[in-house]
Parts: C-alpha cells; structure tokens; sequence
C-alpha cells in the first residue's frame, strides 16, 4: 500500500473481529509510530496497551454508552499518554510559542495519526477517542503524575469496511497568498 492509499483509505473502526493481534504486529505498530515528527525530536508520546478482559472493563466504566461497543470487541485499547511539560517548552521550563503547554496535544495527535496508519497497513482498523474520564483512566492504570492521559483507541481486526465520510471541497481546505 503506498502512502496516498493507506491515508485515503483508511476509516475509523468502531467494529471487530474476534481475533488476538500478534506481539510482533503491535511491536510493528509501535515502531512505526516512533517516527511520528515531535517537538524537538522529544518523542513524548507513550502507549499502554490494554488486552485484558478486566482492564477493558475499567476503561468501559470511564466511556459513553457510544463508545462501549468498539472498547468490547477491540483486540487491544491503546492508552495513548504523553510526557507533560516537555513538547513546546524549553530546558529553563518557558514556553517556546505562544501556544504554551498545547503543542504537547500536537505531538500526540500526530503520534496517533501515525500509530493508526501504520496499524491500518498491517489490515487493523482504529477509532480514536477523546471523550472518557480521564483520571479514572489515570487512577485505575496507575498512570504517574508526570504523564498527561491523552486518547483512547480501540484497535483490531476490522468486521465493518465503512465507507469515506463526505469530504470538504479542496477550495474550502486552503488559499494562494
């Protein structure tokens, strides 16, 4: 698959298989993903993969009703966390930008963009979520203060091939200065 056709066909996944995913296509993944660009280089992003059935029953506490279902039947949810106070800081602890302490959300949008292209080159499908309770997640994954919880995402082998959403029209999606 080449990069325009892994992007472009790509879908969110709210639907699985009830099939494990190989180690060695999680570490895959993982390795994939640690060539996500950071701030800096800081690669502050880290990922807690979950594969108990008693770890998903703590993270389907912390969900809406909306997305329990891709939670249930996902092989893995991939607690995407992150390094706090590094991306978009210098070594003194001052902000780089204006934009402050959110160009750490950039990286981790970036790194899990990454992790879920590679993961759709290797047949996976993935759903990122954001809507969760966050210190439940911290609290029942013994998530230390220095790390920021970030996402949740769902990830196996997909049992639905949804088609793309409507896309904008490319002259909505940019201008020529």
């Amino acid at each position: 698959m080449n990069t325009i056709e892994c992007i472009t066909s790509r879908r969110s996944i709210r639907s699985f298989k009830k099939q494990t995913i190989e180690k060695e296509v999680m570490d895959q993944v993982v390795a994939a993903a640690a060539y996500a660009p950071s701030w800096k280089n800081t690669q502050i992003t880290r990922y807690i993969f979950v594969e108990s059935e008693e770890g998903k029953r703590k993270l389907l506490e912390t969900v809406p009703s909306y997305n329990k279902k891709a939670i249930e039947e996902a092989a893995v949810v991939v607690i995407v966390t992150i390094i706090a106070k590094r991306s978009g800081f210098e070594r003194d602890g001052s902000y780089s930008t204006v934009k402050g302490d959110s160009w750490q959300m950039f990286d981790a949008g970036v790194a899990s963009q990454t992790l879920c292209l590679a993961a759709h080159e290797y047949g996976l499908g993935t759903v990122i979520q954001g809507i969760f309770d966050y210190d439940k997640v911290r609290e029942d994954f013994q998530i230390p203060e220095e790390k920021e919880v970030v996402a949740l995402i769902p990830m196996g082998y997909p049992s639905e091939n949804p088609d793309a959403p409507k896309r904008k029209m490319i002259g909505e999606l940019y201008t020529i200065c």
